[in-house]
This record gives C-alpha cells, sequence and structure tokens, in this order.
C-alpha cells in the first residue's frame, strides 16, 4: 500500500508552525519520500495566524494545493475553527490543550490531545513548544523517524544553534510521551 499523508499545521506566528512543517518535509525527504511544503501566513507574523501544509508520499504529489486533510494539528482556536471541518472523515486532528477554549467536536475523527505549552514551560524550553507536538504528531502518525528529524534540525538550523539540537530531541521524545486521546 502507497503511504500519502497530507497534513496542516496551523496556530499563531512564532509558534513554530513554519518551522515544525520544514523539519517534517526535510526528514522525510532524507528518507527518500516525495514531499511538498507549502506555508501560508498573514502581514504579521509574529501574532497573526499562520500554517503550513505538508504533503509526504512514497508517489509522486500531483499538487500540493489541498481543501481536505489527513490530519491537522492546531495550536489555537482561530485555526482550529477554521480546519476541524476541513479533516477527512477517519482522519486526525491533534491540538495543544493551552491554545484551545472550546475543544473539538466532531465524532468522524480521531482526536488527540498533546499539552505542549505546559510541558515546553516544565523543561524550560519555550522554544522546542515546536517539538513537544511534532514529537506528538510522529507518535500518532509515524511518518518519519526520529533519527531522521535530528538530521534534519542539523541541517536547517544554523550552526550557532547547534548546542540546542540535544534539547529538541528530548523535546521530540516528551512530544511522543505526553499525547493522549481526548475525552
Amino acid at each position: 500500500m502507497v503511504m500519502k499523508e497530507e497534513i496542516i499545521i496551523a496556530g499563531f506566528g512564532g509558534q513554530g508552525v513554519l518551522s515544525m512543517g520544514k523539519i517534517l518535509a526535510y526528514a522525510a525527504l532524507v528518507e527518500g519520500k516525495e514531499v511538498t511544503w507549502m506555508p501560508s501566513y498573514g502581514p504579521e507574523q509574529r501574532g497573526g495566524t499562520a500554517n503550513v501544509t505538508v504533503i509526504v508520499s512514497d508517489d509522486k504529489i500531483s499538487s500540493p494545493i489541498l481543501s481536505m486533510y489527513d490530519t491537522a494539528v492546531i495550536l489555537n482556536q482561530p485555526s482550529l475553527e477554521k480546519f476541524e471541518q476541513r479533516i477527512k472523515p477517519g482522519g486526525t486532528l491533534i491540538y495543544d490543550g493551552y491554545g484551545i477554549s472550546t475543544p473539538p467536536s466532531r465524532k468522524d475523527i480521531t482526536v488527540y490531545r498533546i499539552d505542549a505549552m505546559d510541558a515546553a514551560a516544565e523543561m524550560k524550553a519555550a522554544k522546542a513548544f515546536n517539538m513537544i507536538v511534532l514529537g506528538g504528531l510522529l507518535k500518532v502518525r509515524p511518518l518519519v523517524e526520529v533519527e531522521d528529524v535530528i538530521h534534519a534540525l542539523r541541517k536547517t538550523l544554523p550552526e550557532r544553534h547547534h548546542h540546542l539540537i540535544p534539547m529538541n530531541e528530548a523535546a521530540l521524545r516528551k512530544g511522543m510521551e505526553i499525547i493522549n486521546p481526548a475525552d
């Protein structure tokens, strides 16, 4: 069976949404998969909404433009309101409890909650928030190996930030531990 996963990651600018998608896409490339990465953000990168569409596939990808998604990673209420109805029936929704006041309501998708903001605060690693979320995504949708995500971090982070890679790896593994099916 050919694997193809169509993903939207959405939240506020500054939450690491675009870099999370970029690192996922790069890790998939390392594994020899076909990939598209298409960012979208408003004029205000910090604080405005941002989202990125990532497609990971074993076969060629015909178009990076999507109207429905297999998986949505949602980090704020406006993004939940915009994208919850655009997840394919049987799809997956992952959300961070910190940014959501009205939880998802659909019953025809699998919903997971990850308290990544709380975990980032516990780890004293606010900048690793997006890696905690990515770890949660990879736990429920194992699209790429953690080792390839670490490789992608080495390739995409400026060298002056390479000392942060162990913290990012710890954050990935923390996300894999703390993601849970929503009640």
